[in-house]
């Protein structure tokens, strides 16, 4: 089977860094572009080198010349709305992991996925993504007696909050038992802050180097059940995201998910 030909935007980042290095370990792809933004200091600099995995001829650029079949995008909303609309012209199947984006985002990824096969996630995460479907189903079954909140802590960079995996696990409790983003509670504080019956909690932590933890605890008068992920390095979301580079390469267009890729839905 001939390789995947493969872009990578942020490749000068940590995760492009970890993409370029862990595709190239693959043996499945051909990167064909390392695009970073104009003013980056790296750019021109060989994309190998700047990886730790030595030259491999292929320079940093802000531009994308050739057509691959996949876009992997871990960058920012302002950058994956110019690449989005870059993919949907040249009919580039495009994995995007960048988080923080706006409804509207959304909307443009859908209007783009009549044309292309586009891959979006919160978390590239395989287990969070189990994790997603395996909290819809306990708060489905233990029902609005039982109290909800959600936790998560990431390093101390991380711009967003909550972050994208956050709202995407309350997305999937809220989807499961029937109800909107008006239940969520975020950050309670205040001489009133008592729970109302069925709000959902969502408490951010930002401190040190924490790569990501998810909990979703559920809990009634005599027992608590909680629901946690921890990722320990980044680059299981960078396996996750390059499982689905090899997943979406030639499908047809649409909007797709981890858990279609895994079969949960």
């Amino acid at each position: 089977m001939a390789n995947i030909s493969l872009a990578i935007t942020g490749a000068a980042g940590r995760m492009g860094q970890r993409l370029v290095a862990l595709a190239r370990q693959d043996g499945g792809f051909d990167i064909v572009g390392a695009i970073e933004r104009p003013d980056h200091p790296m750019q021109a600099r060989d994309i190998g080198e700047a990886a730790g995995i030595g030259h491999l001829g292929l320079p940093i650029t802000f531009d994308l010349k050739p057509t691959p079949q996949v876009m992997i995008d871990f960058t920012s909303p302002a950058s994956t709305r110019h690449w989005l609309k870059t993919c949907r012209d040249r009919k580039i199947a495009m994995v995007i992991g960048t988080t923080g984006l706006a409804p509207h985002d959304h909307e443009s990824i859908d209007q783009a996925a009549q044309d292309i096969a586009v891959l979006q996630a919160p978390n590239m995460s395989l287990g969070v993504n189990l994790l997603f479907k395996i909290a819809g189903e306990v708060a489905k079954l233990l029902g609005d007696s039982y109290d909800i909140e959600i936790v998560e802590a990431h390093h101390r960079f991380k711009k967003d909050a909550p972050s994208g995996t956050a709202l995407g696990l309350a997305d999937a409790i809220l989807k499961a038992t029937g109800k909107t983003r008006d239940a969520l509670v975020f950050d309670r504080h205040g001489d009133d802050a008592a729970r109302k019956p069925g709000d959902i909690g969502m408490h951010a932590l930002r401190i040190g180097d924490e790569v990501g933890r998810h909990t979703a605890s559920f809990a009634a008068l005599g027992e608590r059940l909680e629901l946690t992920h921890v990722a320990t390095n980044r680059d299981t979301f960078v396996h996750g995201a390059l499982r689905a580079a090899k997943w979406l390469a030639g499908r047809k267009p649409g909007r797709y998910g981890i858990t279609d890729m895994l079969r949960l839905t």
